[in-house]
C-alpha cells in the first residue's frame, strides 16, 4: 500500500496524461492544490520508486508500475461510488468526496467483494469506466458534446463527478449517462447550445457542453 499522497499524485498524473502528453509541474500543482516546489519534490521521490518518469522542465509520465497503481486506486474509487449509490442509497452528487476518503483505506479484498455484489460493473454512476483486476484497461476518449455536429444524435457517456452542484443541475436537465442527446442549434460567437435531451429541449452553455462526453450514434 502506498501513502495517500502518493496515490493522489498517481491518479492526478494519470488524469493529466490521458491525452498522451506529459503532465507539467504547474498542472499537477493546480490539480492537487499544492505548490510547484512541493510537486517537484514528490516527483523526484516517485521517480526513485520507479513509479514515474520525471524530466524537469519536460513533464512527467507514469511508468508501467505507476499506471498499475493509479488504476488500482481509480478502481477502488469508482467501485465505492457505485456501491454507495446502488446499495446505500446515496445520490450521485454525494459520493465523490466520500469515495475520495475511503479509497485510501479500503482493502482490495473489500473492493472485490463490493464489485461481486454489484455484479462486476463496468461503469461508475457518472459513466466513468471501472478498471478490472488483471485485465488490460481501455479508457475510451469520448468527444465533448460541444464538438458534436448539429443534428447528429449521441449517447451521453460521462460527466465530471467532482462538483455536487453541477451534478444536481445535470439531473434537473435530464443529462445523465445513457440519455440520447442531439444539438439542435448553436448561438453565434460562442453562445449557448439548443439541445434535445431525450424527448425534451434544453439550453446549455458552451463551458458545460465541453465537460460532457458523448458517443455519437452510428446509423
Amino acid at each position: 500500500m502506498h501513502s495517500e499522497a502518493v496515490e493522489d499524485y498517481l491518479k492526478a498524473i494519470y488524469a493529466l496524461t490521458r491525452n498522451q502528453e506529459p503532465a507539467s509541474t504547474s498542472s499537477l500543482a493546480t490539480r492537487l492544490g499544492v505548490s510547484a516546489p512541493a510537486v517537484s519534490a514528490m516527483l523526484k521521490r516517485l521517480s526513485e520508486q520507479g513509479l514515474v518518469e520525471y524530466v524537469p522542465y519536460h513533464g512527467t509520465e507514469l511508468t508501467a508500475s505507476g499506471r498499475q497503481e493509479a488504476l488500482r486506486t481509480i478502481r477502488r474509487h469508482r467501485v465505492l461510488e457505485l456501491f454507495l449509490v446502488q446499495k446505500l442509497g446515496y445520490d450521485w452528487d454525494q459520493v465523490h468526496d466520500e469515495a475520495e476518503r475511503l479509497e485510501h483505506v479500503a482493502s482490495d479484498q473489500l473492493i472485490a467483494e463490493m464489485a461481486r455484489i454489484l455484479g462486476e460493473p463496468e461503469w461508475d454512476p457518472h459513466g466513468a469506466p471501472i478498471p478490472g483486476v488483471g485485465q488490460t484497461f481501455e479508457d475510451p476518449q469520448h468527444p465533448a458534446l460541444a464538438d458534436l455536429e448539429i443534428g447528429r444524435p449521441a449517447l451521453l457517456r460521462q460527466v465530471n463527478d467532482e462538483d455536487p452542484a453541477l451534478l444536481r443541475y445535470l439531473v434537473e436537465l435530464g443529462l445523465v449517462p445513457g440519455v440520447e442527446v442531439e444539438i439542435l442549434g448553436r448561438a453565434p460567437f460562442g453562445g449557448p447550445l439548443r439541445l434535445r435531451v431525450g424527448t425534451n429541449e434544453q439550453i446549455i452553455g458552451q463551458e458545460l457542453s465541453q465537460s460532457l462526453r458523448v458517443e455519437p450514434v452510428t446509423a
